[in-house]
């Protein structure tokens, strides 16, 4: 019998079926991949580093989807840095049941690294202090993430049982339009962006 015209099994693989257990369940095992791919749990390991190998695999994966050139180029940087944070955002709102796994675990995958890396040379560029580039980044992941996991929130968050209970709630969210979770993002990308704007020089 000659050899499969392609192997049965490759990091590829393993992270598209890793991928799509996180999408369906929030989480992800060596032994499900394993079955779901027909093969034995140890020879998912030969392919990868372990359960830490696969999560910076899947980091990768979500993360190619985010445009590093926004990052670069001659636009202010608060004009990169929201671009950015928007190709950011899309990225992590195809995939939002892997956002609490790709936070909880160090960032190792040099692809994410230099994106990274980018945007604190843009900040630096633009005059912010070192001890601030750090904060700035991650409080731009804060807005990021958290719009992210609200465009996978039910359509309808707040079910009031009685609205004469709470008369100006189901006001506010009556006058709700459509696409108010994009509203909500620029409302606070942009209160951010003029927020942090102080620190640059």
């Amino acid at each position: 019998m000659g050899r499969p015209s392609k192997p049965l099994l490759d990091r590829e693989r393993i992270t598209t079926t890793a991928l799509e257990l996180v999408d369906e369940k929030g989480d992800f095992s060596v032994p499900r991949i394993a079955k779901r791919l027909g093969v034995q749990t140890g020879s998912v390991y030969h392919h990868v580093d372990g359960r830490d190998g696969i999560v910076e695999l899947l980091r990768e994966r979500v993360a190619v989807a985010i445009d590093p050139a926004a990052l670069t180029g001659e636009r202010p940087w608060a004009e990169a840095l929201a671009a950015w944070a928007r190709s950011y955002r899309a990225a992590f709102a195809a995939h939002p049941k892997a956002i609490p796994l790709l936070t909880t675990s160090p960032v190792r995958a040099q692809r994410v690294l230099d994106q990274y890396e980018l945007a604190a040379g843009l900040l630096l560029d633009a005059g912010f202090a070192l001890p601030d580039v750090m904060p700035v980044i991650i409080g731009l992941e804060n807005v990021v993430l958290g719009s992210a996991l609200d465009m996978a929130a039910p359509e309808t968050m707040w079910e009031l049982a009685d609205e004469t209970a709470t008369p100006r709630l189901a006001a506010a969210l009556a006058a709700m339009g459509a696409g108010h979770a994009d509203a909500a993002f620029e409302l606070a990308l942009t209160g951010f962006l003029a927020h942090v704007s102080a620190l640059a020089g």
